[in-house]
């Protein structure tokens, strides 16, 4: 591209908001949007549905995990397929694969319904990996070597679909009850439309990088610094997914309505976009070993104050800070996982996004049980150790920044 090319070689700072006028960008942004904006609305569906279907905190934690598996485990093989024949179809049809199956999740009822909403997760699936390769290659000719500032641009768009997903589906289900969430899921179709539109032309792009990622020195793999990414990447999904999935269900517990609680969870999702931007940026201006250990150490705080103070306006600020500071590290740990898997951008993308999801996913379907047996407090005190355990981890990150 020649816009690419101008920027590498005079090395111009460029404007972030340039990025959003690139056509690829703006339609795979709002791909993200929207297929993130149907995985938000999940655990507040599931948390109404579980009275009547009689839900334990063990079958919720279940059915979660079940839902996040099929999504993440079927990730590497997305990204192996996006490497291989390109990115237009694995993304379009990704979005409307989630945004039919979500629809039939919620016309139905009893198992078929659930069955429906787990194999919704496979259009998440097949999406992410290829629009994580597309959103990099673009912000790569745009930012000269800001790769993980344009990362998190695009992940942003995706944990914003997360804040509004919980915020509109309460009132929704509140009003209508889960047939309420049928609109939000049938906006899929027109956008995976036109994500395939967008996309048409990519094929010059992809065989470009291809030849770009040829002439470089082969990675070296690296066992212990990729052991260390993954147990960061690990421990800091497996906290998010822990506020995802039970804040709602806490609160619930503690007697809060649909919208109090809708509210509060999309406020955690809320936080973790701004949280995505902020670490991006400061990860290319300071470094991202340091601001990962920095924000993950500040998260402690925080989480461990709201596994103590019960129901409280407070978590109207602690919740979202909690979810700044976690989802900070979000994108740093892709771009540092590109860079150090030695395998396509898409495999390595698909491959990451998976790992840390599964691991998340493993991690709620443990902390479960627990809460079934000791109570809330326990779990989000956990989580507080997560945060503390990755920060420490991060130390191993140092020697490939």
């Amino acid at each position: 591209m020649n816009t690419s090319s101008k920027t590498i070689s005079t090395g111009k700072p460029v404007s972030p908001f340039r990025i959003l006028q690139n056509g690829v960008f703006s339609s795979i942004m709002l791909g993200h949007f929207s297929v993130d904006l149907l995985n938000g609305t999940r655990p507040i569906s599931l948390t109404f549905l579980s009275t009547s279907l009689g839900l334990t905190n063990t079958t919720l934690a279940a059915i979660s995990t079940g839902y996040v598996w099929a999504a993440s485990l079927s990730q590497p093989v997305f990204g192996w397929l996006a490497d291989r024949i390109g990115t237009r179809w694995l993304a379009a049809l990704g979005i409307i694969w989630m945004g039919l199956f979500f629809s039939m999740s919620m016309l139905l009822s009893g198992p078929i319904s659930i069955a429906c909403l787990i194999l919704a997760s496979l259009g998440s699936a097949a999406f992410h990996p290829a629009g994580t390769m597309d959103a990099t290659l673009v912000g790569r000719d745009l930012y000269a070597g800001r790769e993980t500032t344009s990362a998190s641009i695009f992940f942003f768009s995706g944990q914003f679909g997360y804040f509004l997903g919980p915020i509109v589906s309460g009132p929704l289900l509140d009003r209508f009850g889960d047939v309420g969430l049928l609109g939000l899921a049938l906006l899929l179709l027109p956008v995976g439309l036109n994500t395939g539109w967008q996309l048409r032309n990519r094929q010059a792009a992809h065989a470009e990088h291809k030849r770009s990622e040829a002439e470089r020195p082969l990675v070296v793999f690296n066992r212990g610094y990729v052991t260390t990414l993954a147990l960061v990447g690990g421990m800091q999904a497996w906290a998010q997914q822990n506020m995802i999935t039970f804040v709602p269900k806490y609160l619930h517990d503690l007697g809060q309505s649909p919208i109090t609680y809708g509210v509060i969870a999309g406020l955690f999702m809320g936080g973790s976009a701004i949280g995505n931007i902020m670490g991006g940026t400061m990860a290319d201006r300071y470094g991202k070993q340091r601001v990962a250990m920095t924000v993950l150490l500040l998260a402690v705080a925080p989480l461990a104050i709201i596994s103590q103070i019960g129901w409280s306006p407070w978590l109207y600020l602690l919740v979202p800070l909690s979810g700044l500071l976690t989802g900070s590290v979000h994108s740093i740990v892709i771009v540092l996982a590109q860079k150090a898997l030695p395998m396509g951008m898409a495999t390595a993308s698909g491959l990451t996004l998976g790992f840390i999801f599964s691991i998340g996913a493993l991690g709620t379907l443990l902390c479960g049980p627990l809460a079934d047996r000791v109570g809330w407090p326990p779990v989000f005190l956990l989580t507080a150790g997560l945060a503390l355990c990755a920060a420490l981890l991060t130390l191993g990150l140092r020697e490939q920044n």
